[in-house]
């Protein structure tokens, strides 16, 4: 996982969430690679287009929660608590008129 985005990078990052528990290691910690997977609990090894589709499975869900305009659109809008005061002093049309600046930001594809 790249610790500065937190988007997936490595195919542990997905090996990990196959299963709980010990059943995996690298024959070389040093050298994550594929070839130096080495299940240990006695099931199959995944095969390496299973771990790498797995992987780019996961980073598109990762691009489309924290690239897409839905993430950028969350940024900007206000807490909740100063969207529940905009309602209370504004009414809804007053809310709508607050989201709407963002929405037209950041509109959908």
């Amino acid at each position: 996982m790249d610790f500065n985005t937190g988007r997936p990078d490595h195919i542990e990052d997905y090996i990990v969430n196959l299963k709980t528990g010990c059943w995996f290691e690298w024959t070389d910690p040093n050298n994550k690679i594929y070839a130096n997977l080495n299940i240990v609990d006695g099931t199959t090894k995944p095969t390496e287009k299973e771990c790498t589709d797995g992987l780019a499975a996961m980073q598109a869900a990762w691009d489309l929660e924290n690239d897409s305009y839905k993430s950028q659109r969350r940024a900007e809008y206000p807490s909740i608590v100063d969207q529940l005061d905009d309602i209370y002093n504004n009414g809804i049309d007053g809310w709508k008129a607050t989201i709407k600046v963002t929405k037209d930001k950041y509109p959908k594809p």
